[in-house]
């Protein structure tokens, strides 16, 4: 099972996934996050794409509304 860094903290995955299923998984709209890989920023249009691979750290911000 891959193992990543998912906002500071290690996470097992139970199978290898691409950052869409991630966000799916993690119960999150996909259209109210942004995901940075590696240090690099995951465009959306590339979420279904882009693998998340054993060892990767990741950082998931979630925008929310209001005013």
């Amino acid at each position: 099972m891959p193992t990543i860094v998912l906002n500071g903290e290690p996470r097992q995955l139970r199978a290898p996934m691409t950052v869409a299923e991630l966000i799916s998984e993690l119960g999150l709209e996909a259209r109210l996050v942004a995901v940075e890989r590696n240090r690099e920023i995951v465009p959306r249009a590339e979420h279904g794409e882009a693998l998340v691979d054993d060892g990767d750290r990741l950082e998931i911000v979630t925008f929310v509304g209001g005013g």
